[in-house]
């Protein structure tokens, strides 16, 4: 049935928009909201609540709208958890609605029986419930059910906008009768004002409530308004939230865009904050006050007056306060039949709305509303039933002090206008209009103009911000704590009366713990229409005052703000930049496949036309039998230089440096304070005071970073010097039994004979003129030589090795069959065969541990209880007993001896070897050293297999071919 008026609003019939909403087709107009829409379409239910299923229909008008959230559609793209109240119809835009957390329909819910159980779901029931036999059994339908709105995996986000930024004198929070009466005066004043309002159009209440601001019309006092603050220099930011104040003033701001999905965020920082946010309307609780057709009074009269939206034929309005008779008189014009119930015996507007035509029954308060699927009665205390199409209730307003309380304000209860409002002042903040617990238009603009006289250093001014009226006097209306019947507080988290209750008599008297134990507040409207009636509920039900049990902790977004708002341009490679190899285009014209390794594209494997494994193994035999180069560019080369550069070294390494000889290597361990593996790699000495550092590639940052930290902590900066020149250099390792007959044809001008040049060493020569290094460095187990020369001459190395190896079988090695290669050697990998308990005698480096004398970063930790355990994980290799199918990586070492299953270590890498042609594994696992030959049980998704520890080291074992 179409609610939807002939005449009014400022919607325009003669533009309608289509869209649907769960598959039906509807018509609203330009200028409408998918809310309004669908109330004027006559759509009651438009969701279901999250934990029972319960029907829900729209209640608000704005951002305070708990219930109507959609799926939406947009020309294709796909935006989850849509607010149905802030969402606007578009001309020439395909917009299709589903409601969450039902299937298939709101209307038509399957999991509604959910409702018949709720006696069995109190708050807290999951902690107790789901316990036994294990929470794992009831995990995955759980977790299957919860969330509201449904990703799409294949959504993608709008271009990315970069965040904007703007300063300003003033900023002026909300463009309703106070936020506009304080941003002229500061433009006229000449101060720079930037007005932030989330609507599209400036005037806020203004809007539906109309009036005669300064006498003149409300239409004609807004347009006249903005246009004087954009003449004296002002301007609006509209579809803006401010929905966060954080240090130094900053205010950040999230501004929806249109068709084209550009988003903004913007990030303001102004001298000045008025806060002029308005206030929210608070529900009364009553048995079923959940369901449809029970809206807020505000939005009843905003629904008629913007949108020619007349909510019901037969309504009934139950209030507390005088706001409410403005929306029973509208409704009263606009031809519907209209009873105010009103908890008082006496109010301003009785007279008024007697004489417009309204019932006015005093001194009654709505104790039930019937119907099931919608409000169809109101059934009051005293037992008298109104029927009703439609529910109205006004239980008094809640000002908007989240900014205030984001800016380390604390809001004080006001008993005679029965809310929370702003209490000291915060310095470069200052709260206006409703926001402040002043509700009348005139009071509201005068506060607006003494906030920015105030600002000018008007003393007067500054007393008249503390005053206060009385202007809606409401009379307190709070639940019965004991009632028989349901009253839902938060009524998208089905949180009602007799959970705050609960959680009061299972000693949750804090209002932030019974906020967590029951989730009042933490549905998406984040506790805009619960939070006071949730603490007044509290303060009954433990005796005390509501003053006493406060409110919980504001905390920005003060309404949802997108993901890839909140990213911006912080995305994709533009968050974490592509590094590329000087050597790209050449790899990949000799048929490289590309991956990411440590944040640099590298050749995973080089043959596209070929099956991966294939060219794995292709590679891997290569590097066995004769020579093959891998690209080693963007390992470390950080350079420390400096006559303290050995001390530091030493420090900052597990194993000693400051005795290793000019042109020799070393290998070293880098540790955390708590003595856990940060890092490994290999040390280079220059000279008497120049090193290198060649850390892991992922590690690179982040080693530098270190040095950093501790050149300046522990030692004289001007002794010691760490400069990062990774990119500077271009590696290329030669590996293989062939390798050393390679190398000799590049004629660097270096001896290459064993004794001069051993494992472990390194000599400097020169390349195409320019200067070259040859390191005997093996990360494969074979002969190796890392090459490096200057990044300019990445090309012709790379050139020179292919074409002066042709005859010796070379070929290129990608970072896949790297990683079987040194696996077969049992070379571990930080970050993949550690974990963050992982320390170096538990990789089998222990002297260090158990010689060194001098001090060095994490030597303390090593000595711990918990580091000298007996039962420490251990770095061992698995052989599988069963079939030849490698053992899967992650797959947990289990002990069947107790009463359960308990994880004794795990599987970190795991390949199949085509060098020693069966499936080799490696991995930590408690006392592996001591357990050599043992046969375990591994677990892995359900599945169990055994296998045989084994040393970490399968092939070469005495390391001959490092010499061959």
């Amino acid at each position: 049935m179409s609610r939807r008026l002939a005449t009014g609003g400022a919607i325009d019939r003669a533009r309608p928009i289509p869209f649907s909403f769960d598959g039906r087709a509807y018509l609203g107009y330009a200028g409408d909201t998918l809310a309004s829409a669908l109330l004027g379409a006559g759509v009651a239910v438009v969701g279901r609540s999250f934990k029972t299923h319960r029907p829900r229909g729209i209640w608000g008008h704005w951002v305070e709208e708990p219930n109507a959230f959609v799926d939406l559609t947009r020309d294709g793209r796909r935006e989850p958890n849509a607010r149905a109240t802030t969402t606007f119809l578009e001309e020439g835009v395909a917009l299709a609605a589903r409601s969450i957390n039902a299937a298939p329909d709101a209307e038509r819910d399957r999991f509604a029986v959910f409702d018949a159980f709720a006696r069995f779901m109190p708050s807290g029931f999951y902690y107790k419930t789901f316990m036994w036999p294990s929470w794992k059994v009831f995990e995955p339908a759980i977790r299957a059910m919860a969330g509201l709105g449904r990703i799409d995996p294949q959504w993608k986000p709008a271009a990315p906008v970069a965040p904007r930024n703007r300063r300003c004198e003033v900023l002026v929070v909300g463009a309703g009768p106070s936020g506009l009466a304080a941003a002229r005066a500061a433009a006229e004043a000449g101060m720079g004002v930037l007005v932030v309002d989330d609507r599209p159009a400036p005037g806020g209440s203004l809007l539906y409530r109309g009036g005669a601001p300064d006498g003149a019309a409300a239409s004609a006092w807004i347009a006249e308004t903005a246009a004087a603050i954009e003449a004296a220099g002002g301007a609006f930011l509209a579809n803006a939230t401010a929905y966060g104040v954080y240090d130094h003033n900053l205010v950040c701001a999230f501004q929806r865009g249109t068709t084209d999905g550009a988003d903004t965020l913007w990030r303001i920082r102004p001298r000045h904050i008025v806060v002029a946010a308005g206030a929210i309307e608070r529900p009364l609780l009553f048995d079923h006050n959940d369901r449809p057709g029970i809206l807020s009074a505000e939005a009843g009269l905003a629904y008629l007056k913007q949108y020619g939206v007349r909510i019901g034929e037969r309504v009934v309005v139950a209030a507390n306060n005088d706001s409410a008779y403005a929306a029973a008189v509208a409704l009263r014009e606009a031809g519907a039949a209209v009873t105010i119930v009103d908890c008082r015996e006496a109010a301003a507007g009785m007279a008024a709305a007697a004489a417009a035509g309204v019932e006015v029954r005093r001194g009654e308060r709505v104790a039930r509303a019937e119907g099931r699927g919608a409000v169809r009665a109101a059934r009051l205390a005293g037992g008298a039933t109104i029927e009703a199409d439609a529910l109205l209730v006004s239980g008094g307003f809640d000002p908007t002090v989240q900014l205030y309380c984001q800016a380390k304000g604390r809001a004080v209860w006001d008993e005679r206008l029965l809310a929370f409002v702003p209490g000291a002042a915060v310095e470069g903040l200052t709260v206006v209009g409703a926001a402040n617990g002043v509700f009348s238009l005139a009071g509201a603009l005068a506060q607006g103009r003494a906030a920015i006289a105030a600002l000018r250093g008007d003393g007067a001014a500054r007393s008249a911000l503390n005053e206060r009226e009385d202007a809606l006097a409401a009379a307190p209306v709070w639940p019965e704590v004991k009632a028989s019947g349901r009253a839902w507080v938060d009524l998208q988290s089905d949180m009602t009366v007799k959970d705050v209750a609960l959680a009061a008599r299972e000693s949750y008297l804090s209002i932030e713990h019974v906020k967590r134990y029951t989730t009042l507040g933490m549905a998406t409207d984040q506790g805009k229409t619960s939070s006071v009636n949730g603490a007044a509920t509290l303060a009954l039900a433990t005796h005390r005052e509501i003053a006493a049990v406060g409110t919980t902790t504001y905390r920005p977004p003060f309404t949802p703000v997108p993901m890839p708002a909140l990213a911006g341009m912080r995305r994709g490679a533009l968050l974490n930049p592509v590094r590329r190899l000087p050597l790209e285009a050449r790899h990949r014209t000799h048929g490289a496949v590309f991956d990411d390794y440590g944040g640099w594209l590298r050749p995973a494997f080089y043959g596209a036309a070929e099956a991966k494994a294939e060219a794995i193994a292709r590679e891997i035999r290569l590097a066995r039998d004769a020579v093959a180069i891998f690209d080693g560019t963007p390992l470390g080369k950080i350079e420390v230089i400096g006559p303290d550069a050995a001390a530091f070294l030493d420090f900052n390494s597990y194993m000693t440096m400051s005795n290793l000889q000019p042109g020799r290597i070393r290998y070293g361990l880098l540790l955390q304070e708590n003595g856990v593996v940060f890092d490994d790699g290999v040390i280079a000495r220059l000279d008497a005071q120049r090193f290198v550092v060649s850390c892991s590639t992922s590690h690179v940052a982040a080693v530098h970073a270190r040095l950093e930290d501790w050149r300046q902590d522990q030692f004289d900066p001007s002794r010691v010097y760490v400069h990062n020149a990774t990119a500077h250099w271009t590696t290329l390792t030669v590996s293989g039994p062939l390798s050393r007959q390679l190398v000799e044809r590049l004629e660097l001008g270096v001896d290459l004979a064993d004794a001069a040049l051993p494992h472990m060493a390194l000599a400097e020569g020169r390349f195409a003129g320019d200067a070259a290094r040859a390191a005997r460095v093996s990360f494969t187990g074979d002969r190796s030589y890392e090459i490096s020369v200057r990044a300019a001459r990445a090309e012709a190395l790379l050139d020179r090795l292919l074409e002066a190896g042709r005859d010796l079988g070379v070929g290129l090695l990608g970072v896949e069959a790297l990683m079987v290669l040194r696996a077969e050697k049992g070379y571990f990998v930080v970050g993949k065969d550690t974990d963050g308990a992982t320390m170096p005698h538990d990789l089998g480096f222990a002297g260090p541990r158990e010689r060194r004398a001098g001090d060095f970063i994490g030597k303390r930790s090593l000595f711990t209880e918990v580091a000298s355990a007996p039962d420490r994980r251990q770095w061992v290799g698995f052989e599988p007993t069963q079939g030849r199918e490698p053992l899967p990586c992650g797959a947990h070492v289990v002990d069947l001896a107790g009463s359960r299953p308990r994880s004794t270590g795990f599987v970190t890498s795991s390949y199949a070897s085509p060098t020693l042609r069966r499936p080799i594994a490696l991995g930590l696992v408690e006392r592996g050293a001591a357990r050599i030959g043992e046969t375990i049980t591994l677990q892995h998704l359900g599945r169990r297999l055994t296998a045989r520890i084994a040393p970490a080291c399968a092939f070469d074992p005495k390391g001959e071919r490092l010499h061959a």
